[in-house]
């Protein structure tokens, strides 16, 4: 269990100390190049799931973070029985990772309105006293930032053999659009080493 401790720890820990400076130092929509263009920390903020990806309205943010609060118990309940059972160090490593990024979110979710003003395009939050932020407990949003377009195209600029239907309605094409932070990033690599290494071993 101390491995799995130590991951979720290191995950938490790099997950919240970005979201905070992220929070407490941008305004929502401002960037910072880090790789040219491939690579920028964009400020953004999502009441929703992984990857900006939205669920309608204060009633589905308030059973998505019920939900997440549901998931995350269970996958730490699994996480106790693996480790009693001496599963395999990859399975282990798959469901911690995945409980890292879980946990990191509905962080977010359950507290970042209680402890911070609202982020918006003009000023920057500010962290206040416990139970005066810009939102009640579960309604927190989710803070993004890892922006990755290592494609960025105009049509009018792009290679002719390139289909039109790429660009959408705004004649532009971005790849890859997807604003995510460090616990979606937990979870797609806990995600993906279950389907592509544990398959065999994801049995209670």
């Amino acid at each position: 269990m101390k491995k799995s401790i130590l991951i979720i720890l290191v995950v938490l820990f790099l997950d919240q100390a970005l979201k905070v400076w992220i929070k407490l130092h941008l305004t929502i929509g401002e960037e910072i190049p880090m790789l040219g263009n491939w690579f920028n920390l964009y400020f953004t903020e999502n009441n929703g799931m992984a990857f900006g990806m939205q669920f309608g309205g204060e009633w589905g943010k308030l059973s998505l973070s019920i939900f997440r609060i549901l998931a995350i118990s269970a996958i730490f309940v699994y996480l106790i029985i693996l480790d009693k059972r001496k599963a395999n160090q990859g399975l282990i490593f798959a469901v911690s990772m995945i409980f890292a990024g879980a946990l990191g979110n509905i962080i977010d979710s359950v507290f970042y309105g209680l402890v911070f003003t609202q982020s918006s395009y003009h000023t920057l939050a500010e962290m206040v006293p416990f139970g005066t932020g810009y939102s009640s407990i579960l309604h927190g949003k989710v803070v993004d930032m890892l922006y990755f377009p290592l494609i960025n195209l105009h049509q009018a600029d792009a290679p002719s053999w390139i289909p039109s239907f790429f660009f959408g309605y705004d004649d532009h094409l971005i790849f890859f659009r997807p604003i995510f932070n460090i616990a979606d990033s937990a979870i797609t690599i806990g995600v993906s080493w279950l389907l592509l290494f544990e398959r065999k071993n994801l049995k209670l």
